[in-house]
């Protein structure tokens, strides 16, 4: 596939951008303004044509792990990092919890199962809430392999008491897809309430998502 040489200068994708909008851009050319590709001898709208390629498109490039994006000689830390930002970025845009209340499983799960079914690995959240059970954050608390990821009580904890929470759920996902709560899960479940209790916080829940269902551990 060959590229059309952009030879005005208002034609380059930022001023196309500013101009037109957002939507006067191809998918390449906006890969190319967040990555910020500025390596010699690289065409930036090449790159991000050839990113969204080898990642199988825009959905698979928002996944993408960051040793995947930095196979291209012309991506580098910093661009990996870029696009990494941008896309999520995007996801928190797009899943805001907008203070919904999560008084139930199946309401902890409508919030986090659009997010965490998307991840390829193991990711764990907790969803700090305030006296009335309404949402105030979702934060990562962990982040491990393709099938486990250990749960950090006291990050939990910590996350919870800084955006000044009284309550909070738990939340990870099944990369393998089958949402059964573990032996470990349970575990880390226990210890979680435990913890809860001892420093005055209410445990609400812990939801396990998999591929296209999921699992309350209580």
């Amino acid at each position: 596939m060959s590229l059309r040489v952009r030879v005005l200068a208002d034609d380059e994708p930022c001023q196309r951008l500013l101009r037109l909008g957002a939507g006067a851009l191809s998918d390449a050319e906006l890969v190319a303004l967040v990555a910020g590709t500025e390596v010699e001898g690289c065409d930036d709208v090449a790159v991000g044509h050839q990113l969204i390629l080898e990642c199988g498109g825009l959905r698979g490039l928002s996944m993408a792990f960051p040793e995947e994006l930095m196979r291209s000689p012309c991506t580098g830390p910093v661009e990996a990092a870029r696009l990494l930002a941008a896309f999520e970025l995007a996801g928190r845009a797009t899943d805001a919890p907008t203070n919904r209340v999560v008084d139930t499983a199946a309401a902890i799960a409508e919030l986090v199962s659009p997010a965490l079914a998307r991840e390829r690995r193991e990711k764990v959240v907790v969803l700090v809430a305030d006296a009335a059970n309404r949402v105030l954050r979702i934060v990562p608390v962990a982040s491990g392999g393709s099938d486990s990821s250990p749960l950090p009580v006291r990050e939990v904890l910590h996350a919870v008491l800084r955006y000044d929470g009284r309550a909070f759920a738990l939340a990870h996902n099944h990369p393998s897809g089958d949402p059964t709560p573990s032996v470990q899960d349970r575990e880390a479940t226990a210890a979680a309430e435990q913890a809860a209790d001892a420093v005055g916080l209410r445990f609400l829940d812990h939801v396990v998502v998999g591929r296209s269902s999921w699992r309350s551990v209580r």
